[in-house]
């Protein structure tokens, strides 16, 4: 029972408009209060929320994909893809998937992601007649990936939570991201084929190609960088983020894309976004202390025994929960509320805490897509000045391609495990 009432006790918190990192804390603090025990507990977990030297990474990240987008390197990415395989049926649509799975390899963030790429390509894929839902459909969908493909902000909170390998998380990531795209572009080829309304770019010459290659080269090649000196051990996933974010200011320096209001306000939203970020993060950290005390997570154990010995079922349960939270709470808070809970039965029932961390980040990247809180909808909306329900419309089939590659994932562990693990 007690579960259940710190659950309703939540929700109603939240229902008031009070942000989730302080719904989080005060129900904490109301919680340890009521076992008896002193609130010198308090600042102690306020402080030992954000000390850990991984989270670092997530400031750096951030500023590093927000000197990306200021600096225009999404348009030069789409540019140079669109070069290559825009002449292609559906081809506007692959550059543009092609497009965010490169900027999620620098940038770590979704919203960032769709922001960059959608700005661009937005334009140009309805301007070359692709249905408005189906191209806003795909840019929202083609965001998540960038809390999947590595570097992933989700994956080093999940990390400093589980204590798991943030390399080997970063690392697991790929598998399901690069299926990800590979369906994604399926769809988007068979659409655009289907559909037979969107004409297909001029097929562009070489010399075209290569200067818009050349522009876009140093960003892949710092794609590169940071994925081939994680897996080689070069550097941890921490240093990564202090290297990306200096070689990203330096490209968009040279390229002279880089103004110093747009330094200013990439700086700015970087503080922003991490100040939310690290809020959660302590409320999160005084809420699972109280609900350790209280042994909520073997309580839910317990639960899960009860309804079932499988791992198969304890999965369909967890995954129809994240789900629904999803259509009420954003990706993070999910994460910071639901892992701790959800670990020990992890653990229990022997599955890799490495693999959970990629299904769970899979699962929220859902959240991210479904109304009403899904911040990729809202940009989305914003860049194209249009109706939600159209961008609802448009990234449904999204969704249902993203639960296909979770039953994949569950169907061969290997997707996420091949790389971090090897034969």
């Amino acid at each position: 029972m007690t579960p259940v009432l710190i659950i309703v006790g939540l929700i109603a918190l939240l229902l008031t408009g009070l942000p989730v990192a302080f719904g989080l804390a005060s129900l904490g603090t109301l919680l340890i209060v009521l076992k008896g025990l002193p609130l010198a507990l308090i600042p102690a977990n306020l402080f030992g929320g954000v000390n850990d030297f991984v989270l670092i990474a997530v400031p750096l990240f951030l500023f590093m994909s927000n000197i990306l987008l200021r600096g225009g390197v999404g348009r030069d990415l789409f540019v140079a893809l669109q070069s290559w395989v825009g002449h292609f049926p559906g081809g506007l649509g692959i550059a543009a998937l092609l497009s965010c799975g490169i900027f999620a390899a620098i940038s770590g963030s979704s919203v960032t992601t769709a922001a960059t790429v959608g700005t661009v390509a937005i334009p140009e894929m309805i301007r070359r007649g692709y249905g408005t839902s189906f191209t806003l459909g795909l840019l929202a969908a083609g965001g998540t990936l960038g809390i999947l493909i590595p570097p992933s902000v989700p994956l080093i909170v999940y990390g400093v939570i589980a204590e798991e390998s943030i390399g080997k998380l970063f690392l697991a990531g790929i598998g399901p991201g690069l299926a990800l795209i590979l369906v994604f572009g399926l769809y988007a080829v068979v659409a655009a084929t289907l559909g037979n309304r969107a004409t297909r770019a001029g097929k562009a010459s070489w010399p075209e190609r290569l200067s818009a290659s050349r522009r876009a080269l140093p960003t892949a090649l710092l794609a590169v960088l940071m994925l081939g000196g994680i897996y080689s051990g070069a550097f941890t996933p921490t240093e990564a983020s202090g290297i990306g974010a200096t070689a990203a200011l330096l490209i968009t320096v040279l390229q002279r894309s880089l103004s110093w209001q747009d330094f200013l306000a990439a700086l700015r939203d970087s503080v922003m976004t991490t100040s939310v970020i690290f809020l959660i993060v302590v409320g999160a950290k005084i809420f699972g202390r109280a609900i350790t005390l209280y042994q909520i997570p073997a309580e839910v154990a317990e639960m899960f025994s009860v309804a079932g010995d499988s791992r198969w079922v304890f999965l369909l349960i967890v995954s129809a929960i994240l789900l629904f939270v999803g259509l009420f709470l954003e990706s993070m808070s999910m994460l910071l509320i639901m892992v701790p809970v959800l670990l020990p039965t992890v653990l229990g029932f022997g599955i890799d805490p490495v693999w959970f961390g990629v299904y769970f980040v899979l699962l929220i990247e859902i959240a991210l897509i479904t109304p009403p809180v899904g911040l990729n909808l809202f940009v989305i909306q914003a860049i194209a000045r249009t109706g939600i329900g159209t961008v609802i419309r448009g990234v449904t089939p999204f969704v249902l391609l993203m639960l296909l590659i979770a039953v994949v994932m569950c169907a061969l562990p290997g997707l996420a495990l091949l790389i971090p693990y090897g034969l």
